[in-house]
């Protein structure tokens, strides 16, 4: 799960200056194969950058793009089926902040999710690392990955008032809620009619953007891919360098997915620590005689899911007609745990609940969700839910309730009371087969090295994914003491800040460095 936006794009204006040409410090090494000549019209494409204006799908985006002179904005063509390049194409949009001074070349971002918006990720860094060295040496790049925000075709399932009405479930194995076979399919096939037919669905998975991001990296004239992705983007990153090792420059991955664990145990690792966060934030809470989850934090979570678990019958509805029930409150809850310090805002909507109001959560959750004002939604959940079943294993109704009981073990807070019945994959009838499969990215040979940062404290990807995945690529790891999710582009730590500076600019690298938030 992604953080929320305003999280993912704290980004620090604190790095120092460290130039130096790729040419000074990059070892001799072949260069890229050549691309098969089906796709060679994809990879010789020439990019037509201009105004942003048309690009923005919400006034988050809109707000983004106008926050730094210069931005500029294209699309580049992909096959929509890497099987078929001669049929069928889907547009990936791009937003380039041009490096301050002489640029050595492109950095490309991608913020997590899956289905987080990289153009409004390079925007703000446009702005926030406004004197750093990596806007001065560096094209940052933002693309928004296939099926997400401004590329299309964009993954589409629900009306902004079905989200608003609380009719975009993609997943009753957390939280409340009960599936049938005929509700697993109609929701499939609601997404494909949204989207662009099943043929989209069916070509959504990152096996298919690491290939479109190879075409990016061409079309932008860079010889070799510099890269910085975050939680999801690991796993992106991480799959790039296992189908093109030798087009990797510099790859920076924070906040790592491990590529040894499968769904189910990753789920349970990933609310396993949430629930650990969880505690921690009600044992600080307890410090206050007026906690609303009481000053024993070892009843912290029977206190919560007291005050929670009535929502499911009679949820809270605001003036405008908004319901807050249970599974928009865990939902909340769970969003706030990405970073210690939205634990008061999460501490007094919980005190809020006692008194019959929602105003705090609710916005919590659609910042999350990335609501608008005016009440439209980016596709941020309907892409992520895509993008996940395309990579994620799929299970039996009968696998799917035993994951929701493990969850409810590792977690309580999330846990509605209601046992595990009606559980099931929400991807039983995707199109298609997933074309991920578990272990991934191992066994690379002629990948240069690559950093990876791993957090202690981290509650959505816990810290031991981290060192699985740095040592699965051969890379180097950077320890993080903290209690967060990412940290590269927060400015919380200027220790990192100038590791990672360092090792994108010139790439060297401090295996035995460690950095405390």
């Amino acid at each position: 799960m992604a953080p929320p936006r305003a999280i993912r794009y704290r980004i620090a204006a604190t790095l120092l200056s460290l130039p130096m040409l790729f040419a000074c410090s990059e070892p001799q090494s072949p260069g890229p194969p050549q691309p098969s000549p089906e796709l060679q019209r994809f990879y010789g494409q020439q990019l037509a950058f201009g105004p942003c204006e048309g690009y923005a799908t919400t006034d988050a985006d809109a707000t983004a793009f106008a926050s730094s002179p210069g931005l500029q904005c294209a699309r580049v063509e992909v096959p929509l089926d890497y099987d078929h390049p001669d049929r069928r194409t889907a547009q990936i949009a791009l937003l380039k902040a041009p490096a301050r001074g002489e640029s050595i070349g492109s950095l490309l971002l991608n913020p997590g999710g899956p289905g987080g918006p990289g153009m409004s990720m390079a925007a703000v860094a446009a702005t926030t690392w406004a004197d750093s060295p990596l806007t001065e040496r560096f094209d940052l790049i933002g693309f928004d990955p296939r099926g997400v925000g401004a590329s299309t075709p964009a993954i589409d399932c629900f009306t902004d008032a079905e989200v608003d009405n609380g009719e975009s479930m993609t997943t009753v194995t957390v939280g409340d809620g009960r599936w049938t076979e005929q509700d697993t399919r109609r929701m499939v096939d609601k997404c494909a009619a949204g989207s662009g037919g099943p043929e989209v669905l069916a070509t959504v998975g990152t096996r298919d953007a690491v290939r479109d991001m190879d075409i990016l990296r061409a079309a932008l004239g860079d010889e070799k891919l510099s890269y910085l992705g975050q939680s999801y983007g690991t796993r992106l990153g991480a799959v790039y360098a296992e189908t093109f090792p030798r087009n990797v420059r510099a790859m920076v991955l924070d906040s790592a997915i491990d590529p040894h664990v499968g769904t189910a145990d990753r789920r349970v690792s990933q609310f396993t620590s949430f629930q650990r966060s969880f505690d921690q934030m009600a044992a600080d809470c307890a410090k206050s005689p007026d906690c609303p989850l009481g000053t024993d934090p070892a009843k912290a979570t029977g206190v919560f899911q007291d005050l929670v678990r009535p929502l499911i019958d009679r949820p809270i509805v605001t003036a405008d007609g908004r319901e807050l029930d249970f599974n928009a409150a865990y939902g909340a809850i769970t969003a706030g745990l990405y970073s210690s310090a939205a634990w008061p805002t999460l501490i007094k909507g919980i005190a809020e609940i006692r008194a019959g109001r929602a105003d705090t959560l609710l916005k919590v959750g659609e910042a999350f969700a990335g609501r608008d004002p005016d009440g439209r939604y980016s596709n941020f959940n309907e892409a992520l839910f895509a993008i996940n079943c395309m990579d994620e294993q799929r299970h039996t109704p009968e696998q799917e309730r035993a994951l929701k009981g493990r969850i409810q073990q590792a977690a309580p807070y999330t846990d509605a009371g209601r046992g595990t019945d009606g559980a099931r994959d929400p991807c039983e009838f995707w199109p298609v087969e997933p074309t991920l499969t578990y272990p991934y990215a191992t066994d690379i040979d002629g990948l240069p090295d690559t950093l990876t940062i791993s957090i202690t404290g981290d509650p959505s990807t816990p810290y031991a994914g981290g060192i699985s995945l740095a040592e699965t690529l051969g890379g180097t790891l950077l320890t993080v003491e903290g209690e967060q999710h990412t940290v590269a582009l927060s400015g919380a730590s200027p220790c990192v800040n100038d590791i990672v500076a360092d090792y994108l600019i010139n790439l060297n690298t401090s295996p035995d460095a460690r950095c405390t938030l």
